[in-house]
């Protein structure tokens, strides 16, 4: 082979310097996939990851003004020998999808010195939040933000009411029998059928929840809580801002009765307690998910960054398949 047609190696600093960020970024590498592929040690890979992820951070361009706001907190990491659970807050731009900062903890200490850190004129432009059923960072609106339009993500005022059927279930199996659900018993058998959208049963499937109910429900008390879940989820159907507002007035009047089960009662002060922030869904139908999304990115992230090839699969570190996305 001529001498000439031989490509020379680069220098492993060039090659390392060129795109193991983006690499991350873009592509999903992994960082202990990064030094295979360009012959170097982990730790150079890293820090040319961190040194291109910190210089995007710092730039003082990377977001704008921005509208929507959604907050939700994340599980970040797990630290010493008990395993320590340590929370951030995700803060995004709901509107564009676009993560703008991660804060330590899920109090509302962080997020409030965060949004007076970019100063009253950029507050200003935000007119529309975005939380779960949290009210730690509806503080933060009250306090920081409180001309923006409050929105209570629809997914978690469902996965509410969907709680509280479940948690009627497990009482009424608990006083019926005296023991948790069991594969034998009809509360237990229904579970899941409990938790669907009406809409998403057959015939058969509507006639099998309620026979299971009849044969276990003695008093009606779990069919209650979940015709009170199927009402809270057509108030999503409701077209205008207007009825709206009749429908679930309605709904916490209806559900305050004494003679419903003490977890509709339950479901029926949460509405009310949130009711502003429920409805506002029908004038800027906007929700968290974006927020949600970002979380999930995160935990992509970390799956393909930070475990190196000898932690992968050994006694106390990741197994095989965390280290793969």
């Amino acid at each position: 082979m001529p001498l000439h047609s031989h490509k020379r190696q680069r220098p492993t600093s060039l090659r390392v310097s060129e795109n193991p960020g983006t690499g991350v970024r873009n592509q999903s590498e992994q960082v202990s996939g990064n030094p295979r592929n360009r012959h170097c040690d982990w730790h150079t890979v890293n820090d040319a990851v961190l040194a291109y992820g910190e210089a995007l951070v710092a730039h003082p361009e990377r977001f704008g003004d921005v509208e929507s706001l959604g907050l939700d907190e994340h599980l970040m990491v797990r630290t010493g020998a008990r395993r320590r659970q340590n929370f951030v807050t995700t803060i995004v731009d709901v509107q564009r999808g676009q993560l703008l900062d991660v804060v330590p903890d899920r109090t509302s200490k962080a997020p409030k010195a965060w949004l007076k850190e970019r100063g009253p004129t950029w507050c200003a432009g935000v007119t529309a939040g975005a939380i779960d059923l949290s009210a730690t960072y509806k503080s933060v609106f009250d306090e920081v933000l409180a001309h923006a339009t409050l929105v209570a993500d629809p997914l978690r005022v469902i996965k509410h009411a969907n709680a509280k059927v479940d948690e009627c279930r497990r009482r009424v199996q608990n006083e019926a029998v005296g023991h948790r659900g069991r594969k034998a018993d009809p509360l237990y058998k229904v579970r899941r059928m409990l938790t669907m959208a009406a809409e998403r049963l057959d015939v058969d499937g509507k006639e099998k929840l309620l026979g299971l109910l009849k044969a276990g429900d003695r008093y009606g008390h779990v069919q209650a809580t979940w015709t009170a879940k199927e009402a809270t989820r057509e108030l999503y159907d409701v077209p205008t801002y207007e009825l709206a507002q009749q429908f679930i007035d309605e709904l916490i009047r209806d559900m305050a009765d004494e003679s419903w089960p003490v977890e509709v009662r339950s479901l029926g002060r949460t509405l009310k307690k949130w009711r502003d922030q429920i409805i506002a869904w029908h004038k800027l139908h906007i929700t968290n998910g974006p927020t949600e999304s970002m979380n999930n990115l995160a935990k992509r992230v970390k799956r393909v960054s930070v475990y190196r090839p000898s932690r992968v699969g050994a006694p106390g570190g990741p197994p095989p398949r965390c280290a793969r996305t």
